[in-house]
């Protein structure tokens, strides 16, 4: 993790849950991270299983140029993305996995920009599942806001074992990573400067994630 914002919610995230592998929904207080809020969001489960916005903070609004409340969350991504998107957010759902994305956004006159994406489990109950997030932009051109992300590109994914790696680390060696990605992804292992990783495509996933 690279963003302030991600770093800050992972460890109030980190400190609710106490051991356990989710805090509950209720357990989260918007007054203890006030400074977040605007780029904040919670994800639920529809009645077709897709994950979808339940909330969203209004700078990531503007971010996307239009209120996110019940828009879908893979739907932020190119569509050869999305199904690898769903099935992230999925593993946080059922699995209760913590996930890191960087992407590129691309908006709608052509301007790029790099941010960083962190999914955490709430526990809302088996028929309730509840995701805590945050974007964060790496940097802040003037544009942004003002010309909506209509595209986004994944550079990388990471799966976060909160109970194997200390939080005051950034880009730290890994783990192991889960078995979130749909098998026809599943190319040749290939190593790195980070540790061990898999390519999919035109993005990297590295290994840190929970073991079962």
């Amino acid at each position: 993790m690279n963003q302030n914002g991600s770093i800050t919610l992972f460890q109030y995230w980190n400190q609710l849950r106490d051991g356990r592998p989710a805090p509950k929904r209720s357990e989260v207080e918007p007054a203890d991270i006030k400074s977040l809020l605007a780029d904040t969001f919670i994800l639920e489960r529809d009645t077709r299983g897709e994950a979808v916005f339940r909330l969203a903070g209004t700078r990531l609004c503007a971010t996307y140029g239009r209120e996110l409340k019940g828009f879908s969350f893979p739907s932020l991504w190119r569509e050869k993305d999305q199904r690898l998107v769903s099935r992230l957010a999925h593993g946080v759902f059922e699995q209760k996995s913590v996930v890191l994305i960087t992407y590129e956004g691309f908006s709608r006159n052509g301007r790029s920009n790099k941010f960083e994406l962190l999914a955490l489990p709430l526990d809302g109950g088996i028929e309730n599942p509840r995701c805590l997030g945050v974007i964060s932009a790496a940097e802040r051109p003037f544009w942004l806001g003002a010309d909506p992300i209509i595209d986004a590109l994944i550079d990388s994914i990471r799966v976060v074992d909160p109970d194997k790696e200390p939080m005051f680390l950034k880009n730290r060696p890994a783990i192991n990573v889960p078995s979130l990605v749909p098998s026809e992804f599943d190319p040749p292992e290939t190593f790195s400067a980070l540790g061990r990783s898999r390519r999919i495509r035109h993005l990297v996933v590295f290994e840190g994630g929970r073991g079962e």
